[in-house]
């Protein structure tokens, strides 16, 4: 591991003006799980790391009723998996938090950490001079590519990691970013971005840009939410794919709902279509099939991923009959 200063600040000022170099002399640091194995790796190699965790004020989650939740960005993901108040407003979110790696991880990572991890793609990872490292090619393109992307991958065919930004995805939350003395609020739609908008980042950060606080708006009386995540080992790993639906209904009718997909696209997934679909749609098993099929009909599997389009239309209907069983 290259040589670093460590530092930490007291405030969000500070932490933001040593972090306006580039991302490659200087870097967040938070519970630590990604960046600390990506500098062990030679992957990051900042001249600074910021301790963000002496910083008052990013610690704490909040519920107002009629408001919605607001989630500071240095929370333990096993703190949102075990909150009350999350479980039964924002059952979405506490599964997705609860099937996050493995307890001891959970126990360190934080919510801000989760949403802003780095791929986790076995080339970007490995000894690969790909696209995202600077590179001239995407090896998973003629390579082993079981676990990469089906939509939205062109050139770079990762797939987002985090199983929280897909639950609050659904959830239609928005992020508080902060960077000198100003904070702005900014939708999570449009806090990720794919491969062709910025083959070297994943989200819209900025060097000097923190993310404080996640916001959760209030959720109406009769919504159900639930997260599905199907995963190859029986131990924790990542999704291959998961499914985050927010809906409300009565019985079998849907009035408005929300579908987000993960492992399936290089950042959390959604599509205007299907849930536009969803108001007023009836639970019915000819019309799951007909809902199903419109679900990422622009996909374009790689040779050996196909299968992740049959799992992602099988766990949609899965989602939308549990949600609506009596």
């Amino acid at each position: 591991m290259k040589d670093f200063a460590y530092l930490q600040p007291e405030t969000l000022t500070d932490a933001s003006k040593l972090l306006e170099n580039t991302f490659e002399e200087s870097l967040p640091y938070a519970g630590g799980t990604d960046l600390l194995g990506m500098m062990k790796n030679d992957l990051a190699t900042p001249e600074k790391v910021v301790n963000l965790k002496s910083i008052p004020g990013l610690t704490e989650i909040k519920y107002t009723p009629g408001k919605g939740l607001s989630i500071g960005a240095l929370v333990r993901v096993a703190q949102i998996a075990s909150d009350k108040t999350i479980q039964q407003k924002y059952t979405v979110l506490a599964q997705a938090a609860q099937k996050v790696a493995s307890p001891q991880l959970r126990n360190m990572g934080t919510i801000g950490g989760n949403l802003c991890q780095r791929p986790r793609c076995w080339y970007f990872r490995g000894d690969f001079h790909c696209l995202r490292k600077g590179g001239d090619m995407c090896y998973a393109v003629d390579g082993e590519n079981k676990y990469h992307c089906i939509i939205g991958g062109a050139p770079c065919f990762i797939v987002h990691p985090s199983d929280t930004a897909v639950a609050l995805l659904a959830l239609n939350a928005s992020l508080k970013i902060f960077k000198g003395k100003k904070s702005r609020e900014v939708p999570l739609s449009d806090f990720f971005v794919l491969p062709e908008q910025n083959i070297l980042r994943e989200n819209i950060l900025e060097p000097g840009e923190i993310v404080t606080e996640i916001l959760v708006p209030e959720t109406a009386g009769n919504t159900k939410s639930q997260y599905i995540k199907f995963i190859e080992r029986g131990a924790w790993d990542f999704a291959m794919v998961s499914v985050a639906a927010v809906i409300r209904n009565s019985g079998k009718q849907i009035q408005s709902g929300r579908i987000a997909f993960g492992g399936v696209a290089p950042v959390p997934w959604q599509e205007k279509e299907l849930n536009n679909r969803l108001t007023g749609f009836s639970v019915t098993e000819g019309n799951l099939k007909q809902i199903a099929e419109i679900a990422l009909k622009d996909a374009t599997p790689l040779e050996h991923n196909g299968y992740k389009l049959i799992l992602a239309r099988n766990l949609l209907k899965r989602v939308l009959t549990n949600l609506t069983a009596v």
